[in-house]
């Protein structure tokens, strides 16, 4: 090996300083509605579903929990229209057995591990309008609510 190439390439070498910023965990949330249809008291409960999907930054830990709603309560969510209301619920399985909301007692959330925001995980979310004594004294109207999907992260 030439001598002089060793001693040129050795004399030009320089130190390179790498950086790099890495973006704090983020997700995006985005929900589709949840619309029982006509519900005909005495005619059997209504049922449906609705998707949430969730993307986080990949590797990053999630959850997701509800709001109660207009009842304010997770036991019993409320639709609502002018002061008549019909009961219902949002539950996390489709056996119906563990009611969505935000983790405390009684209540079950999603969670998950971020696989990047492009690519969001998908949570089914299961609704029924049980067919209750309640639910067969409503006046008919068009009854709704509002659940707010939280993400934390």
């Amino acid at each position: 090996m030439d001598k002089r190439f060793v001693a040129a390439v050795a004399g030009s070498i320089a130190g390179l300083w790498v950086t790099m910023a890495v973006a704090a965990t983020s997700c995006t949330a985005t929900a589709t509605s949840l619309a029982f249809g006509t519900y005909t008291p005495g005619a059997g409960a209504r049922y449906s579903t609705s998707t949430v999907q969730v993307g986080c930054t990949s590797g990053s830990f999630f959850a997701v929990g509800s709001s109660a709603g207009n009842s304010g309560s997770y036991s019993q969510r409320l639709m609502t229209s002018g002061s008549a209301s019909l009961q219902y619920n949002l539950y996390t399985t489709a056996a119906y057995g563990s009611v969505w909301g935000d983790g405390s007692t009684g209540t079950s959330i999603f969670t998950g591990t971020g696989t990047g925001t492009a690519t969001p995980l998908s949570f089914t979310i299961y609704g029924m309008l049980p067919d209750s004594t309640y639910n067969q004294a409503v006046t008919p109207g068009t009854y709704g609510d509002t659940i707010i999907v939280v993400v934390s992260f």
